[in-house]
């Protein structure tokens, strides 16, 4: 790619799980090939799952380049879910290969990158490369959910993805928490208390 080209590329990052009890933070980057357009993108949670599954294979295909991180449990109680949301974004921006010339993220903040970086509010509906971070970031985690799962089996994280629904903090009230589970969210810290 020529240097040219390299100083037009534009990066999207977006995140999924910020809000369950259970399980890691993920983000992903996405640098798409205007050469390629994928159709159908759009914000991972206007989506369906059957089709987030097809477009993931089509946007890490079809893509210049991507990328998707997490940050641990552990990370999130020690630093707060902002920031931990921040390290996985930064994780995945500086897998990128190459660079991009811009990192345009979905939402008020931005990772903390030696590159110039825009926060959009509803990017993820209106930038394609941020709709095309959403749906790989959102795929990773529930790939990496279904995991856990088989794992931890009486919490139905492949039903709630680790969210706090009802079936959830019944499960939580019922077999205690598991160290999937965010000791800081306050959910698994009142049970922690009450213990």
């Amino acid at each position: 790619m020529d240097a040219g080209a390299a100083s037009r590329l534009i990066c999207g990052v977006d995140e999924a799980g910020r809000g369950p009890l259970a399980g890691p933070v993920y983000a992903a980057a996405v640098i798409l090939d205007p050469r390629r357009p994928i159709a159908g993108l759009a914000d991972s949670k206007q989506l369906s799952a059957p089709a987030r599954d097809r477009l993931a294979p089509l946007i890490r295909a079809h893509a210049l380049s991507w990328a998707v991180a997490s940050a641990s449990v552990e990370e999130i109680d020690a630093l707060n879910i902002l920031q931990a949301t921040l390290l996985a974004m930064r994780r995945a921006v500086e897998a990128l290969t190459p660079q991009p010339a811009e990192v345009l993220v979905d939402g008020t903040h931005c990772p903390e990158i030696a590159l110039p970086a825009r926060a959009i509010v509803k990017g993820d509906r209106t930038v394609a490369a941020i709709s095309a971070a959403s749906i790989l970031a959102k795929t990773a985690r529930d790939a990496e959910m279904l995991r856990l799962h088989a794992l931890y089996p009486h919490y139905g994280l492949d039903q709630h993805k680790g969210y706090p629904t009802a079936a959830h903090l019944a499960a939580l009230r019922r077999h205690g928490v598991a160290d999937i589970h965010r000791r800081s969210f306050r959910p698994v810290r009142e049970l922690l208390d009450r213990a």
